[in-house]
């Protein structure tokens, strides 16, 4: 089988990192900072989900003090799929040939960000890896590591795809990308929709590369991950999975039947 080529050429072009926020007053100046330093042809946009602990304020200043930072206030907490889907309209709006996602927390580290574009330079998706070889996470709990290690072989074997992070949430995206996989229809809403994605991604018959990356657990601030979001993920997957089989069944019974 032929290995997918990107659409667009080999040029990375205008590049936007996005960055969704919620109570990450702590943590967001001195990220936004090392993303700055580590991209700095890169616009930054900030989505904040009407933070109560006044990170929405934190963002406004560092957008008034700096041209290449611009904020994106919603109204409520709709769940990170939702923050993405809208900052990605609002990316593609503005002509950005380039869309990367990444946390507010530092568990991303922003100097892996040019290696990042790089790669998706050469391909339509290009994901921050923690499970390939090259990949770490640091100052997770086991029982942690063993949670997102099983949800991606869940992933990979429900869904048939090859990809060993497919629930990582630092990626970079062609626009070219995003205009192919109906983000209308996208209605995941926590950390599935990562899953979901890459899923359309593959379908689409688009190139997707991983990176390594190291994970860093944050130090500040509360994680958002729950009980709801990762249900809401194990009963995605199987549903799409078991769509997925059936859909090969039914065409591999249409073959038969024409013979």
């Amino acid at each position: 089988m032929t290995e997918p080529t990107p659409t667009d050429g080999p040029s990375a072009g205008r590049v936007v990192i996005v960055m969704p926020t919620y109570n990450e007053r702590q943590n967001l100046e001195p990220i936004a900072g090392r993303v700055r330093a580590a991209l700095p042809a890169a616009d930054l946009l900030i989505v904040d989900d009407n933070s109560p602990d006044g990170t929405g304020d934190i963002a406004d200043k560092l957008a008034e003090a700096d041209s290449q930072v611009q904020v994106l206030h919603r109204t409520e907490k709709a769940g990170l799929g939702k923050a993405y889907i809208a900052a990605f309209g609002w990316a593609l709006e503005r002509g950005y040939d380039v869309i990367v996602e990444m946390d507010a927390d530092g568990s991303h580290q922003p100097e892996h960000l040019p290696s990042l574009v790089d790669a998706v330079a050469h391909a339509d998706l290009a994901i921050g890896s923690r499970w390939m070889r090259g990949g770490k996470v640091v100052n997770w709990p086991k029982s942690r590591e063993a949670l997102s290690r099983g949800a991606n072989v869940y992933t990979r074997l429900m869904l048939g795809i090859s990809i060993k992070d497919a629930t990582a949430g630092f990626r970079a995206y062609r626009a070219s990308t995003l205009q192919k996989i109906s983000l209308d229809k996208v209605e995941s809403a926590g950390y599935c929709f990562q899953i979901d994605l890459t899923m359309r991604v593959a379908a689409a018959g688009l190139k997707i590369v991983e990176v390594p990356i190291t994970f860093v657990e944050r130090e500040h601030g509360a994680s958002k991950m729950s009980g709801n979001i990762m249900l809401e993920a194990f009963l995605r997957v199987a549903q799409w999975g078991t769509a997925k089989r059936l859909g090969q069944l039914k065409a591999a019974s249409g073959r038969r039947g024409g013979r």
